[in-house]
């Protein structure tokens, strides 16, 4: 694993003491039976383009830190992933909600040795891009052109620890954040200086452009946070709103390569469809995720996927529309299949996305790419609302795939 300088961690560690102290101080109040834990120790077995065959497990677990009634439901989800193309994921996120939800704690903390496939900056068809014409490299001389998708191998790690108060008998949060992102070992595998006719990746160019390494960055920074959360279930919401905003600080002095900031606005509401069926209703999710100062490194961009649950994008794989800000929006309607059981559900969904490219004149909004699918649903668990999840999805450019998973998207 990456060494971590004590100036990155620093504020992770205040903010970790932080949520231990707050949770010691409500411990006394909680009984065994007021937690209601219920762990799905699922076991990983899937297959999909990016990862090859994925063997491991992937373990849900949604638990209550007080009284039901005035505390919302916890929940954390985790991976751990070997997979053919010989590519290691660790995973492990939290949203949990201590007693009275006086407090709200969120994690995403992440270690992977892996690969992935990169598609430039912006959406839009590939010939659109730079790197899809060749980029001009020196006056009047072009790279090789890249027509689509460009393979890195890389090591990251990721730890992000939010922390936020309730603001008196109000549904609104205050807080503040620590997170650290490290990119390091990378191999841009199609990149290729020495040819007689260079190709320069969109990795590269970017990364050359902006004055970072091509070969490791780090991110590190503290966020302010503001949070509504109205929802009647954490994990599988039938009424309520969702508003979070995140502005995300990353000074040099703090370990960052370049200081910078980034914004992240984040909308959720529920429509119902038929007062006698609460799960029948339509869903809406929308984002947007903005470099409001400064450069950042290029995986480290708005990318679509890589909100805090991995849900974004159904259809596509993480990170395949990636730019300087990028907006995401989802529909989904979700029904029950049986007229008088909860057991069985159904959902329709489709997303869009748009991403700009400063470099290549792509703005956003000129390119909306979307898509679109289908999934079944099995509560496991009544109390809980716990649900597995089956979706399979399709999108542009030949895009699509199966996911399977614990909770709602969204």
């Amino acid at each position: 694993m990456e060494t971590i300088s004590t100036k990155m961690l620093f504020p992770f560690i205040l903010l970790f003491l932080v949520s231990i102290a707050v949770s010691a101080e409500e411990k006394d109040d909680i009984t065994a039976k007021e937690k209601n834990l219920s762990i799905i120790p699922l076991p990983a077995i899937a297959y999909n383009p990016t990862n090859g065959w994925l063997f491991g497990v992937a373990p849900g677990a949604t638990w209550f830190m007080g009284n039901r009634e005035n505390t919302s439901i916890s929940s954390g989800l985790g991976t751990l992933i070997y997979t053919t193309k010989k590519q290691f994921l660790f995973t492990a996120k939290t949203n949990v909600f201590l007693a009275g939800d006086s407090w709200n704690l969120m994690g995403d903390w992440r270690y992977f040795i892996s690969s992935a496939p990169t598609y430039g900056l912006g959406t839009g068809p590939q010939s659109g891009k730079p790197v899809g014409l060749g980029i001009e490299y020196q006056d009047g001389l072009f790279s090789s052109p890249i027509p689509d998708a460009q393979l890195m191998d890389f090591n990251y790690l990721r730890i992000h620890e939010t922390v936020l108060k309730r603001i008196e008998d109000s549904r609104y949060f205050l807080g503040l954040g620590y997170h650290l992102d490290i990119h390091s070992k990378i191999e841009d595998n199609l990149l290729d200086l020495e040819a007689d006719e260079p190709v320069i990746t969109s990795h590269y160019a970017y990364q050359t452009k902006n004055g970072f390494s091509p070969e490791k960055y780090v991110l590190s920074g503290i966020s302010l946070n503001a949070l509504y959360d109205s929802r009647d279930n954490a994990v599988n919401p039938y009424s309520g709103r969702y508003v979070f905003a995140n502005l995300r600080v990353n000074p040099k002095f703090l370990g960052s390569d370049k200081s910078s900031s980034l914004l992240w606005l984040e909308y959720r509401d529920y429509l119902h469809l038929d007062p006698d069926r609460p799960r029948h209703l339509i869903g809406f999710w929308t984002y947007g995720w903005f470099v409001s100062s400064g450069e950042v490194p290029y995986m480290d961009l708005p990318a679509v996927g890589w909100d805090q649950f991995g849900r974004s994008g159904r259809a596509y794989t993480q990170g395949r529309f990636r730019g300087e800000d990028l907006v995401y929006g989802e529909l989904e309607y979700r029904f029950p299949l049986q007229k008088q059981q909860e057991t069985f559900g159904g959902v329709l969904f489709v997303n869009t996305i748009s991403a700009n490219n400063r470099m290549a004149d792509i703005n956003l909004f000129k390119y909306l790419d979307y898509a679109y699918g289908v999934g079944l649903r099995v509560m496991i668990n009544k109390k809980s609302r716990a649900n597995l999840n089956l979706d399979y999805a399709l999108g542009r450019y030949g895009a699509g795939g199966f996911y399977f998973g614990i909770n709602e998207v969204f």
